[in-house]
């Protein structure tokens, strides 16, 4: 019985040293998780980015808690924005906030992205277009297509309205502008007249003051006095070509699945943020500025007149339409939408 009982005691006390020198190991030896590290760089320049992705992003790093961190970078920084979809491809970079036609996206429905002329009349019609009438599940299947990007959602931003150094009052007075524009919306303004210019985004504001360019259709008049474009145009043309501009998230896929989870749901979570921030403060901006903002002149082309362009607007949809099944499917999409907004009247469509 007594040496049983030492037995007993050793055994306590070896088993007990043993856990000890395994739990000591397990602290000292076990690999602390990763932090994951992105790069992502926006279309749009610093000021911008203050408002349409900056606090999101900056929200996304204090909740990942240190587990992932999303480094910043505006227009141009790393890689020219004609080069982003190529960059993101390869892996230089790891995530892109662009509309398609911008970023050279390879897939048909990049046209739409950015400003398709006169598809949506209000920002709220881009959420709805995506998650309503089906655009959602046509992109998720044009990117599915295309190898090493993920496409992560979309989302509506300003309006696309002439800014420019000579007044706009008539559709005569297009012709001949050298105009910084998107693709899409340059192909479309050229029926008129119109010479569409690309330029890196820092450099717009000095070819404006030097002349190289006439004006900018690039945004509505909240980007117009944030970056500081409203200092060097003095006329705002009320009418525009489009609504909302339709931007979109990316993500290098390889570099999208090795996220976890959650952290896949809070950075959606933080997208969805940034949507809804541009949501009223493009809305109150675009108001405010016609009435109190005291630098741009503002001009329109009387409605008969702009009704041209909303008519060449519609063969412009179809000859789109022509260039592969899924655009004529999202064509069809935005007469549909559209038709039921104007049988539904004001405040949809007036």
């Amino acid at each position: 019985m007594s040496t049983r009982r030492n037995f007993l005691k050793t055994a306590a006390v070896t088993t007990g040293a043993v856990g000890a020198t395994a739990l000591g190991s397990a602290h000292i030896y076990a690999e602390e998780p990763k932090k994951i590290t992105w790069r992502l760089q926006t279309y749009a320049g610093p000021a911008l980015g203050e408002h349409v992705i900056k606090p999101s992003i900056d929200a996304f790093n204090q909740a990942a808690k240190g587990e992932m961190e999303i480094q910043l970078y505006y227009a141009d920084q790393l890689v020219p924005t004609g080069e982003l979809f190529r960059a993101m491809q390869r892996g230089t970079i790891d995530a892109v906030q662009s509309d398609d036609d911008s970023i050279a996206a390879p897939v048909d429905v990049s046209v739409f992205g950015g400003y398709f002329p006169f598809a949506t009349r209000y920002s709220l019609d881009v959420p709805v277009l995506f998650h309503r009438y089906g655009l959602k599940e046509i992109w998720e299947e044009a990117y599915g297509e295309v190898k090493g990007v993920t496409w992560l959602g979309a989302g509506a931003w300003d309006p696309c309205h002439f800014a420019t150094v000579e007044p706009i009052n008539s559709l005569a007075d297009l012709k001949g502008k050298r105009i910084f524009t998107f693709p899409t919306a340059g192909k479309f303004l050229s029926r008129f007249g119109v010479i569409p210019v690309t330029l890196p985004w820092e450099d717009v504001e000095v070819a404006v003051q030097t002349g190289e360019l006439d004006g900018i259709t690039w945004s509505g008049i909240t980007e117009d006095y944030t970056v500081g474009w409203a200092n060097v145009t003095k006329y705002f043309l009320t009418n525009n070509i489009s609504g909302a501009w339709i931007g979109s998230y990316f993500a290098n896929s390889d570099k999208w699945a090795a996220v976890p989870e959650h952290l896949k749901t809070l950075f959606k979570l933080c997208m969805d943020s940034s949507h809804y921030y541009r949501q009223y403060w493009y809305w109150g901006g675009e108001a405010q500025l016609r009435v109190e903002g005291g630098k741009l002149q503002l001009t329109t082309i009387p409605d008969a007149e702009w009704q041209t362009v909303e008519a060449e607007a519609q063969k412009f949809w179809d000859e789109i339409a022509k260039t592969s099944p899924r655009c004529a499917k999202v064509v069809e999409i935005f007469k549909k939408y559209n038709a039921l907004m104007v049988k539904a009247g004001p405040p949809y469509r007036y």
